[in-house]
């Protein structure tokens, strides 16, 4: 079997086609890219965000869940520094000569 001779300008190797990517001549198959897609993620300050909430149309019943979900997640964040703590003492006294 006799293959035809690549073409140096849309060949990567002498038998192996691949289109380069300026070519108008093939549909292009390649995903655009999102140039911010890359780029880290702004953090909002959810704090800032749930000063900022606006507490007048709440019952107070609604007030009372939202103040024992604060609490909720006031305890889940000390026992999540109490972890983070404890292992780093772990860590220091392994490591320790």
């Amino acid at each position: 079997m006799v293959l035809p001779p690549a073409d140096p300008v849309t060949t990567l190797g002498p038998y192996e086609p691949w289109p380069l990517l300026t070519s108008l001549s093939r549909r292009s198959t390649l995903r655009t890219v999102d140039l911010e897609e890359n780029l880290p993620r702004r953090k909002q300050d959810l704090l800032a965000e749930l000063a900022r909430q606006d507490l007048d149309p709440l019952s107070v019943e609604e007030l009372n869940e939202r103040v024992a979900a604060l609490e909720a997640e006031i305890v889940r964040t000390k026992a999540r520094m109490e972890r983070a703590v404890n292992h780093r003492a772990s860590a220091d006294s392994l490591f320790k000569r």
